[in-house]
């Protein structure tokens, strides 16, 4: 009979098939949670032309599916930690594709903002128990680069969902894009049969016969036996309240990290709900203010996973430190005048560094907080960042609804990445001085 430490296990394990298929699955996820997302900017420019709306009133619709991804967060972050990350993804998933397609049968801006906040409610939660997932499962070496790639079909959603906009919107109108969320609910079976549950989970309810199973596949040579003792650190005994967070030395880095979701969260939904209309306003045809919608996200799948790498590799607090800054800059300069290459490559740098480090940002997070309260930790930064994501569209809104000039928008959009920088370099400065940082790390 051995004790086993489970994170060992984890931590130590060789990259193998069962990693792959884990982040693919989670990856497969987020790509239908992306295309949720990002589908209200796709058809901003066509209903607000059917139903009439102004700048204002279409600021506010987008931001109905964002106060639903507030509360999902919340709700199904803290959830996930006493049912299970399985049951919680699964929840959230059904949730999200069914209100989308209900969304196709929207006959009123009201009617629509509910069933966007229904939506909202199931993306807000699916994001961070994915995210606690993967970090679980994934070798330390390669805990973010692993996150990051996973958290990339985030942005793949956003290019599918643009790229199907410029075929489907002039074909079939702006309903049949919520119609399409149909395919993902048809492989909800087969995702959940073999998408595994959480094993400090598992451990924690002593179901030990199944992440025996786990741990085995995971490392082979870990040769685990059925009178071995599990063992996970910090996972027992431990509240999962929103307490926990600012406990043992976090006080300070919750609140930076906090502030940095909320301003990248916004500049990621300013961006996404109304680049393609300012810049059809700018005289661009809605075909090819798509296509910036397209190298927003490209840029920011590359953005995350470069990341990712820089940051296993170096520090990724600094590494999103540097991110923020040139998301600052690169998205002021997308309202001076340039040529047209020059514009997609600002584009491409501003997703890179909005979208993919928002995705940095969940991989930070999942680092920060030990196991029995990932998914809560995910959880709340994800909900209190999603008020900047409310802000984001309202925003944009406002700005429009004024008709400021189109360099002033996005100045107005800038300002939070020179916030979030600074909030993350005080995030730095207290890890360093926290002397239980790096058993937390370990812990991680």
């Amino acid at each position: 009979m051995r004790s086993v430490n489970v994170h060992e296990i984890i931590d130590n394990a060789r990259f193998s098939r069962f990693h792959w298929m884990v982040m693919a699955l989670c990856a497969l996820l987020l790509i239908f949670d992306g295309y949720d997302l990002f589908i209200y900017g796709v058809v901003l420019p066509v209903i607000m032309k059917e139903w009439g709306l102004s700048p204002l009133e279409a600021g506010a619709l987008g931001s109905y599916a964002l106060f639903g991804m507030m509360f999902g967060a919340l709700l199904f972050g803290s959830l996930a930690d006493k049912i299970g990350r399985k049951k919680g993804i699964a929840i959230c998933f059904a949730l999200f594709s069914v209100s989308t397609i209900l969304n196709g049968f929207a006959t009123s801006p009201s009617e629509f903002g509910i069933y966007r906040f229904m939506a909202g409610l199931g993306c807000g939660g699916l994001m961070p128990n994915a995210v606690a997932l993967m970090n679980e499962y994934a070798p330390k070496r390669l805990r973010s680069t692993l996150v990051a790639m996973m958290f990339s079909g985030y942005s793949v959603g956003g290019m599918v969902s643009a790229g199907v906009g410029i075929f489907m919107l002039p074909r079939f109108g702006w309903e049949s894009m919520f119609f399409a969320a149909a395919v993902p609910l048809l492989l909800l079976p087969a995702i959940l049969y073999y998408l595994p549950e959480s094993i400090g989970f598992l451990v924690r309810e002593g179901r030990t016969a199944q992440p025996r199973l786990l741990l085995n596949r995971l490392d082979p040579t870990a040769n685990l036996q059925a009178d071995d003792t599990l063992e996970v650190v910090d996972g027992k005994g431990k509240s999962v309240s929103v307490i926990e967070l600012f406990r043992e030395g976090r006080a300070v880095r919750t609140l930076a990290i906090w502030i940095a979701f909320f301003c990248c969260l916004l500049m990621v939904y300013a961006l996404s709900s109304w680049l393609p209309k300012l810049m059809a306003n700018a005289g661009y045809s809605l075909g090819s203010s798509l296509s910036f919608l397209l190298a927003l996200n490209f840029g920011g799948m590359f953005g995350a996973i470069l990341g990712g790498w820089l940051g296993d590799r170096y520090n990724l607090v600094k590494v999103m430190i540097g991110f923020f800054v040139l998301a600052a800059i690169s998205i002021s300069l997308l309202g001076v005048k340039s040529p047209t290459p020059v514009l997609y490559l600002l584009i491409f740098i501003a997703g890179a560094t909005t979208i993919g480090t928002q995705i940095l940002l969940y991989a930070g997070a999942a680092q920060l907080y030990g196991l029995s309260i990932r998914s809560t930790g995910l959880g709340w930064a994800s909900g209190i960042g999603r008020n900047g994501a409310i802000v984001g569209p309202l925003l944009g809104g406002a700005l429009m609804g004024i008709s400021l000039p189109l360099h002033l928008n996005f100045m107005a959009f800038a300002i939070p990445g020179a916030i979030a920088a600074l909030a993350m370099a005080v995030y730095l400065v207290s890890g360093e001085r926290q002397p239980s940082a790096p058993l937390q790390q370990a812990r991680a």
